[in-house]
């Protein structure tokens, strides 16, 4: 199932992005635009205009820095923003050649699947590579990155601090809570979910939230992305289910409420299931904001 995929694959870029809560790239090189710039392995001497972006988060982020027009082609899984120049490239099975017939002079990738960065490297194609954020801060800095090398540094600085400012007021509008409440966020139909130590976990932390996932990964082996059993979530009684599965596999709050052994958990009973738009909820880039507040009016709508 392509949803189990692409859970496994998640998993995937957590470990390709070695231990740590950072992205795993280094800092930029030099501050400003001026060329040349180094960001991670990626050297360029001059501003490029043959972008080819294999990751949908990077490719809301160069557009959002105004990096748009340097764009030549993005995998076809990059469906937003709608201009962009969507092809058949694909991040999950890159090749190299395909890339290469772009004629690019920047190519930015989120998983080094079938060492695709050692074969552009040896094509002379500069790499960025932009693993799957952990955290808030990993999203901040791969718009840093992004723009120290397209030449839009002051852009994705202003646009970094503009979402730092929204989540943080989205977040404090929100009245703290005596007793916390508990969630289960759905990943796909099959049970697959995100933990705490997820990036996934991080935004729903910020409001103070249980997962009821965390059980399932105690030692972090399944790296965040474990499967739950229907017994277990059940027994866990979440007071919020959030599904992200809603556009890839027809999940709804009627979906869920028809399944057989659901109507005792405490968030079916109460009508508090959240149908989330999969791409936001899996693309930590600008629209994270938009994850963020429907987070929010989903607190905010239990009583106290």
């Amino acid at each position: 199932m392509k949803r189990v995929l692409t859970a496994a694959l998640a998993a995937t870029a957590m470990l390709l992005s070695g231990c740590g809560g950072g992205s795993g790239a280094e800092e930029p090189a030099v501050a400003g635009s001026a060329y040349p710039v180094t960001v991670g392995s990626a050297t360029l001497t001059e501003r490029p205009d043959r972008i080819v972006s294999l990751a949908p988060t990077a490719t809301e982020m160069l557009f959002a820095i105004g990096a748009g027009p340097q764009v030549v082609a993005v995998d076809d899984q990059s469906t937003y923003p709608a201009e962009a120049p969507r092809t058949k490239l694909s991040g999950f099975k890159p090749n190299a050649e395909a890339i290469a017939a772009q004629n690019p002079d920047l190519v930015v990738i989120s998983d080094d699947l079938d060492k695709i960065i050692e074969q552009l490297g040896a094509l002379k194609i500069p790499v960025l590579f932009a693993p799957a954020a952990k955290v808030l801060d990993d999203s901040y800095r791969q718009l840093d990155q992004l723009g120290t090398l397209t030449g839009h540094r002051a852009e994705s600085a202003a646009l970094a601090e503009r979402m730092r400012t929204q989540i943080d007021k989205i977040v404090k509008a929100v009245p703290p809570r005596a007793t916390a409440l508990s969630y289960y966020y759905e990943i796909d139909q099959t049970l697959y979910s995100a933990t705490s130590k997820t990036f996934i976990g991080s935004i729903f932390a910020l409001f103070g939230l249980t997962n009821v996932a965390d059980p399932a990964d105690p030692d972090g082996s399944k790296n965040g992305y474990p499967q739950l059993s229907q017994e277990a979530l059940v027994a866990a009684n979440p007071d919020l289910i959030f599904l992200a599965d809603s556009k890839c596999c027809g999940q709804s709050p009627a979906t869920v409420k028809a399944r057989k052994g659901w109507s005792s958990i405490a968030a079916v009973e109460q009508n508090r299931i959240v149908a989330l738009d999969d791409d936001i909820a899996s693309r930590w880039g600008p629209r994270i904001v938009d994850l963020v507040q429907s987070v929010a009016d989903a607190v905010a709508k239990v009583p106290a």
